[in-house]
């Protein structure tokens, strides 16, 4: 342990983040360069050839020129899996979109949509604010 003081242990662990870092960076870019639609076939593979070949001005490159449409790009997609999630939620719980009081689906009383909402509240599929939202359309 004399040969390696600990100040060199810290280099080396603020070395090993910092790559970690470069790799999450790299691989963010790489998979931006194939979800994003608005490039075509050439300009993606232009892209990629630079991030590959000279990867840290292609990177920078890209971060400077394509930042804000990556970050959009990142809402959109978020968005659309918030958006499939509650989709899910609505499926799991027997409540079609804009049904109004009454009964649900098939002849089923509300009392059943909310013991099924109870029921994903109580598993955790549901957290306990989506679980107030479902309840309320129901008994609305």
């Amino acid at each position: 342990m004399d040969n390696y003081p600990l100040l060199n242990i810290f280099w080396t662990m603020l070395e090993l983040f910092l790559w970690i870092l470069w790799f999450f960076l790299l691989f963010k870019i790489i998979t931006d360069i194939f979800r994003s639609h608005d490039m075509g076939g050439w300009a993606k593979a232009g892209w990629l050839l630079l991030v590959i070949l000279v990867p840290l001005i292609g990177v920078l490159v890209y971060v400077i020129a394509r930042g804000r449409s990556m970050g959009e790009r990142d809402v959109e997609q978020a968005q659309r899996a918030d958006a499939a999630f509650k989709a899910y939620i609505r499926d799991a719980a027997g409540a079609a979109p804009g049904e109004g009081p009454g009964e649900g689906p098939g002849g089923r009383s509300h009392v059943d949509d909310l013991a099924k909402l109870a029921d994903l509240k109580s598993s955790g599929a549901i957290s306990e604010e989506e679980y107030q939202k479902a309840k309320e359309k129901l008994l609305v």
